[in-house]
């Protein structure tokens, strides 16, 4: 089991046997420090009753885990404010919005250290992106483990990072204003219960979004731009990648409210455009987006709205237009889990 450095092929020396008695302690090569923040009151999984296992599984792997319980009533900074390059990488236990304190903290640190992700959380988009599994924190590290750095792209909204989507419009709100105990209670399902109240009373928007790779004018009822590929567990770009130095921007048009309603209910319908493979994988049954749907990719671009509505980074309130959003190429490491490797028709093992 080894992390290794996917860019350069460079390999990180991984877990060491354990000592036998003929050999002295002092001969060991020194533990690589890791530092672990968690989210004690982030989704179903109580990260704190698998605290001696996480750090168990480290260990035997070589590494030294320094536990980080997140306050967020202090300042950010506070989150890195004793890091340096000394760490081999960090390991955060949360869902996308604890993902994206810790990496815009990260970010304005200057650091340059990778990021792992335990999904913890109720949606856990972005550690979905990676790759990684969310069946048991032990599985998960051990796929961490297991692993290999690389580079993943950014957005930025404003001064604001994102890790997986900008959203604004219809259900926007949703993530923000759902109660926490509904998320780790009833999980996804939250997201559809807490967006059942905005059907009756939305109003449609006017966009308008100059970029790059495309331009669109007109009405909307909701648009995305994503770096990721699901929002709310919901497989909306379908078509993006993380490391393309790409974001991807998805309108639903608001001409008709009846038709676009029509649109987002036949778009969002659980594995209508897509299938998943085994590692996590996304199979294309299209490869465009259905009517209704406005997409392009792009680097960077500018949105502005009216009415002037509220917008949302990760589940979290963002910043107010006209926004300018681009892309941070390659702008963070990580630590991706292994394609698992599976049986095609024939029977062969190919990787996902």
């Amino acid at each position: 089991m080894s992390v290794t450095e996917s860019s350069h092929k460079s390999t990180v020396p991984g877990p060491r046997k354990p000592a036998s008695h003929n050999h002295a302690p002092h001969n060991h090569a020194p533990r690589k420090k890791v530092r672990f923040i968690y989210n004690p009151s982030s989704g179903e999984t109580r990260v704190a009753d698998k605290l001696d296992a996480i750090i168990e599984i480290y260990q035997a792997a070589g590494y030294t885990l320094q536990p980080y319980r997140l306050d967020f009533s202090e300042d950010a900074s506070r989150v890195v404010e004793e890091l340096d390059d000394s760490f081999h990488h960090l390991l955060i236990a949360g869902g996308d919005g604890t993902v994206n304190y810790v990496v815009n903290a990260l970010k304005r640190s200057g650091l340059d250290i990778p990021v792992a992700v335990l999904p913890t959380g109720t949606a856990n988009d972005f550690a979905s992106a990676l790759g990684v599994k969310g069946a048991s924190v032990e599985k998960a590290c051990r796929s961490i483990l297991d692993g290999e750095i690389a580079r993943v792209d950014l957005g930025m909204a404003g001064d604001d990072y994102f890790v997986n989507v900008f959203s604004c419009g219809l259900f926007t709100e949703v993530s923000q204003k759902t109660p926490t105990l509904w998320k780790n209670t009833i999980g996804k399902a939250a997201y559809y219960l807490g967006g059942l109240g905005e059907l009756t009373h939305f109003r449609r928007m006017q966009v308008s979004i100059t970029s790059d790779g495309g331009d669109y004018e007109g009405s909307s009822i909701i648009f995305f731009v994503f770096n990721g590929r699901t929002a709310g567990k919901l497989r909306i770009a379908y078509l993006s990648e993380i490391d393309d130095g790409l974001l991807d921007v998805l309108v639903v048009k608001g001409d008709s409210p009846a038709e676009a309603l029509r649109t987002v209910i036949h778009y969002l319908s659980v594995g209508s455009y897509l299938s998943v493979g085994s590692a996590g994988s996304v199979g294309r049954k299209s490869k465009k987006y259905p009517p209704g749907i406005a997409h392009f990719r792009c680097s960077s671009l500018v949105a502005s709205c009216e009415p002037n509505g509220p917008t949302d980074v990760d589940g979290q309130p963002g910043p107010v237009f006209p926004i300018e959003i681009r892309c941070d190429a390659g702008g963070l490491r990580v630590i991706k889990p292994r394609p698992v490797p599976r049986k095609s028709a024939a029977g062969k093992r190919v990787k996902e």
